[in-house]
């Protein structure tokens, strides 16, 4: 993957073998790691704070010899990385205005783009900076450092643009400035920076590894952007203090890449600016804010940082390459559900949770004592069914008042029928049989529609009746119709119309099916740890089942015919494509290359283009479905509610996506 594809940059955070004082050695270092980093694609480079000297020169510091040093040094490997094709941040002591400053360098091709002072100068604990170092304060103005660096922008206000990659801008910080309640960065990303680098000297004590992780990631996700921390490392002094080296790469909220402690370690990522981007102009309240934090005197540089015009999803950036190169990034093929199995199940709960509180708001609201739902044995009406006892518990209702109508017809097999009066059973619901073969082969008789033949028809009136029976038997009961249908049934409209696509309130709406099967596993878990074998036997079995809607005939061996993978494509796929479809907004082209890399060993690139297409088909028919859906709980971050998430026009042209899709 080439560094700009798709809105991908490189970015690299190096931390080098260093000897304290020694400018020379450090700049030999800081060229060999800046020229290994660009061969393996970063485009950024980012070293520690004070890498030039060492972090630890202490008193040193004021010896005009190292600073000479420092500066001489500071050209030379601008001068020698003229061909790195990356821009290159490195630290040293600088004097200049009467005042001598801790300074982030900005080295491009041969060229001092800019010189960056630290803001704030931590005096305090281990911490005696302002023994040595300025503020940068208000400085903005220009430095010359010979004839060949003159005028070089010094302010801590400085955006990197590059017009050929519009949605990219670079910032910096150093050390301190994030650990301050108004970090530099956060106006930094309010007057249009998407990537921040912290170059940094952040001793080693217990304990903060992990806050400074969750200080990182967390600034990321506060400004929207990405954040590159390179942090000083094991050869730094240890006269009092050990530093370990410990680099982060975030992105909005989430850690890229993280060094080991103690290691030298060089750490790439991938960040995806487009998507920063994205997610910037969707946070309305974003730019409310940055229009808020008043007109802020910035200093533009430009670098032309890309090699060629890339896209953004926007104008003419549109050239783009995928060929068969990696992304640095985690894709998951499974973006709803988290890879993590501690964090899965801690997820799985907090799904149940909102789905059974929302659904319990709304039986106190209407002083309902009865629910109805159609059981089917497969998986969406069982996590309907669960989830509804647990809301019929939490509102301290009794079970009973929960009716479960199975409705054996022409597909039903015996499988599925004995699991849904199993699970009905040891949940402790009412079960209703009402089988409607006879209803629906009434229904064709009075339409004229042969029975043999086994149409659109044939399935829809089955779906129907199944409609109808059920909210008439709420009416009796007094209670309501509880929808069973899911995120990924609705996104590709594989659901009949004033049918199963009809409830009083859809527990599962905003639930995607790859999701679904994991939160029956934590039901089935829970029920094996509460000594329930015969519910975890039921659950399991229905795990195991098929997914079909069951409105076709068995096969002859009274197996399920009708298999929906087979006929609308792998839900796997479908939930990848529908996640960065609703959550970023981005183009078929896009999306296809992270699912060539999310799914390498499992589907073909012949195959993933085949229900691409057939995605982005069903997505844009089937929108009338979703216009009309009943209430139901929002629980993450995609949600298809024509009230709130998603709000598209039933007669919008699927045409620039699918044509996309079909040139891949």
């Amino acid at each position: 993957m080439g560094s700009m594809d798709y809105g991908f940059l490189r970015v690299a955070a190096v931390c080098p073998r260093l000897t304290v004082a020694d400018c020379k050695a450090n700049a030999d270092e800081i060229i060999k790691c800046s020229e290994e980093a660009a061969s393996h694609g970063a485009k950024l480079i980012v070293f520690p704070e004070l890498s030039i000297t060492s972090y630890t020169c202490g008193d040193l510091f004021l010896q005009r010899e190292l600073q000479k040093s420092a500066q001489d040094e500071l050209i030379r490997i601008a001068r020698t990385t003229k061909d790195v094709n990356a821009i290159i941040l490195t630290g040293l002591p600088l004097a200049t205005c009467n005042a001598l400053y801790n300074v982030a360098a900005v080295l491009y091709r041969g060229e001092i783009l800019a010189l960056v002072p630290k803001t704030y100068i931590p005096n305090y604990s281990e911490f005696y900076e302002a023994r040595y170092f300025a503020s940068a304060g208000d400085a903005n103005s220009v430095i010359t450092l010979t004839e060949d660096f003159a005028e070089i922008p010094f302010s801590q206000r400085i955006i990197v643009l590059d017009n050929n990659f519009r949605s990219f801008g670079l910032a910096v910080e150093l050390c301190e400035d994030v650990w301050t309640p108004l970090p530099p960065s956060t106006l930094h990303s309010l007057s249009g920076a998407t990537v921040i680098a912290n170059l940094s000297a952040s001793n080693e004590v217990i304990g903060k590894a992990r806050y400074r992780r969750n200080l990182v990631a967390m600034q990321s996700a506060h400004n929207i952007g990405a954040y590159i921390y390179a942090n000083a490392g094991k050869d730094e002094s240890t006269t009092d203090v050990v530093f370990s080296g410990h680099s982060i790469i975030a992105e909005n909220g989430k850690i890229l890449a993280e060094s080991k402690l103690f290691s030298n370690e060089t750490i790439y990522a991938d960040i995806d600016i487009e998507l920063l981007a994205q997610e910037r102009r969707k946070t309305t309240s974003f730019s409310s804010c940055a229009a808020r934090s008043g007109s802020q005197d910035y200093q533009i540089v430009f670098c032309p940082i890309s090699e060629e015009k890339v896209s953004t999803g926007f104008g003419s950036e549109t050239e783009e390459k995928t060929d068969n190169k990696t992304i640095l990034r985690a894709i998951s093929p499974r973006p709803f559900v988290p890879n993590d199995k501690a964090e899965r199940k801690e997820r799985c709960l907090e799904v149940i949770e909102l789905q059974s509180e929302g659904l319990a708001k709304r039986l106190r609201h209407i002083h309902a004592k009865a629910a109805v739902l159609g059981l089917s044995g497969g998986l969406d009406s069982t996590l309907a069914l669960l989830v509804t006892c647990r809301a019929f518990d939490k509102c301290g209702l009794s079970r009973k008042g929960i009716i479960a109508v199975t409705m054996p017809c022409f597909g039903t097999t015996k499988r599925t029928y004995k699991n849904a009066c199993s699970l009905a059973l040891e949940c402790g619901v009412t079960l209703r049989e009402i089988p409607i073969k006879k209803a629906v082969l009434r229904h064709f008789a009075d339409i004229g529609h042969d029975e043999k033949t086994t149409d659109i028809t044939f399935e829809n009136a089955q779906a129907r009746e199944r409609t109808q029976v059920l909210m008439d038997v709420a009416n009796m009961a007094g209670g309501i119709v509880i929808g069973t249908g899911d995120l990924s049934e609705l996104a590709l409209g594989w659901c009949t119309y004033n049918a199963d696509q009809m409830s009083m309130y859809g527990v599962n709406s905003s639930i995607p099916k790859t999701l679904v099967r994991y939160l029956v596993s934590w039901f089935a878990e829970d029920a094996e740890a509460q000594n329930k074998t015969r519910l975890n036997r039921v659950l399991a079995d229905i795990l195991d089942t098929p997914v079909s809607p069951e409105l076709l005939p068995p096969s002859a061996d009274g197996n399920i015919s009708q298999k929906t993978e087979n006929l609308v494509g792998p839900y796997e796929l479908h939930d990848f494509f529908l996640y960065y479809v609703l959550r970023y907004g981005f183009s078929p082209r896009k999306i296809y290359a992270l699912a060539r890399q999310a799914f390498d060993k499992t589907y073909s690139d012949e195959i993933i283009k085949k229900w691409l297409v057939s995605f982005y088909k069903r997505f844009f028919s089937q929108q009338f479905k979703r216009s009309c859906m009943p209430d139901g709980a929002k629980v993450g971050t995609v949600s298809l509610s024509p009230r709130g998430d998603w709000r598209m026009p039933s007669d919008a042209s699927a045409h620039i996506w699918i044509n996309e899709a079909e040139e891949l």
